[in-house]
């Protein structure tokens, strides 16, 4: 199979990633439950991982580094925690349904005012609207930081200084970029950062996290055991237990740990310059083939300006349909549909038949991406 669906998961892990997971599954025992050996290397583990993260995104309290188990539960987290009742909040009709879905729930109960920013035709925000829809009542800006659909990155440093101009927290959804750009959340001014581990950071499913920056509170989503203050009717407020109710999946934090030490060994630079260059081939190759329709603006392809995702039509067939044929002819796995992103597919135009997309990893090769223009000609001349 040519794997081409690495925004919904990366097929490829690093050797070590496995390992690690064997190695926990039968060394590794319950965190900050005991003192025992077994507990201890769990904690170990736990404290270097979130060491290594805040290094990656430039964070200075690796204690405020908190696990979930993907970027969904971090953006719940985040929302369903962050807001009282009559905050105005700002998003993007850009964003994926981890985001608009708890947005909504809380809108439509009444206990914020929502404004969704519009895009234009191929999915750019504009950061005068940004600015001029903030209230006296605007508490956060929350959107991702490149589109699941397009691949387009958001300059989040431009979007971080209107937030601070106007005192307004930014949460970022980061399930795209996270392991694919870098991420400075210093320099971006970043309130919370929500991250998945299962995409381009190369971990196991079932791993992700938060990061809140000193200053913001979140009301827990969870409550209930974490070894410490057991006699205390609520969550303890001292972080990352604050957030991190019950076991952790230790087993599957112990494969990010490892995945983040093979990016840091390899170089984040270097991994993303590859993805660049195989996103860029496959867009030379099939923007002029008749019949093909891209779905983005692929003015910029370079690593800070667009990820390894390209979505495309071919004449007027379903993307369902052109998924079904690149996988069964040519065993190609793209992604269809609608993508989770359900007012990125309305601006764009895409809604009725959704978006076939390609998305590439440093793992893939120049062989792979010649055979998938190949397959995307073959299916346009049909």
């Amino acid at each position: 199979m040519v794997y081409l669906d690495n925004a919904a998961t990366t097929i490829y892990k690093p050797p070590a990633v496995a390992k690690a997971v064997c190695e926990a599954i039968e060394t590794m025992g319950n965190a900050g439950r005991g003192v025992n050996e077994a507990s201890l290397k769990s904690l170990r583990m736990l404290s270097e991982t979130r060491k290594l993260l805040s290094e990656l995104f430039n964070f200075p309290d690796q204690n405020r580094v908190c696990f979930c188990s993907n970027a969904t539960e971090a953006l719940n987290t985040a929302i369903m925690g962050l807001f009282s009742k009559g905050d105005h909040v700002v998003t993007t009709a850009m964003e994926h349904n981890s985001v608009l879905r708890p947005l909504y729930l809380l809108s439509d109960t009444g206990m914020i005012e929502l404004t969704v920013l519009r895009v234009d035709k191929v999915g750019r925000i504009s950061f005068r609207e940004m600015e001029e829809s903030f209230k006296e009542n605007t508490k956060a800006v929350i959107m991702g930081h490149a589109s699941n659909l397009t691949g387009n990155v958001v300059d989040l440093k431009r979007v971080g200084e209107i937030c601070r101009k106007k005192n307004v927290m930014l949460v970022v959804d980061a399930a795209q970029t996270a392991g694919a750009i870098p991420i400075d959340m210093v320099d971006m001014n970043i309130s919370v950062l929500c991250f998945t581990g299962h995409k381009a950071l190369m971990g196991p499913q079932g791993t992700g996290g938060i990061i809140v920056s000193e200053g913001v509170d979140i009301r827990p989503l969870k409550s209930g055991g974490t070894g410490m203050h057991s006699y205390d009717r609520t969550q303890p407020e001292i972080y990352p237990e604050h957030l991190e109710a019950g076991t952790l999946n230790i087993h599957g934090i112990a494969g990010l740990n490892a995945a983040l030490k093979y990016i840091v060994s390899m170089g984040l630079d270097v991994l993303n310059d590859k993805e660049a260059e195989f996103t860029k081939e496959f867009v030379q190759g099939v923007q002029n083939i008749p019949g093909v329709e891209m779905i983005g603006d692929y003015s910029d392809l370079e690593p800070t300006c667009h990820t390894g995702i390209v979505s495309l039509n071919i004449g007027d067939y379903d993307s369902s349909e052109v998924c079904d044929e690149l996988s069964v002819r040519f065993d190609i796995a793209t992604r269809g549909g609608a993508h989770c992103a359900p007012m990125a597919h309305e601006s764009l135009g895409t809604k009725n038949r959704g978006a076939v997309r390609f998305s590439f990893s440093h793992s893939n090769t120049k062989d792979e991406i010649i055979y998938a223009i190949n397959a995307v000609k073959t299916l346009a001349t049909e």
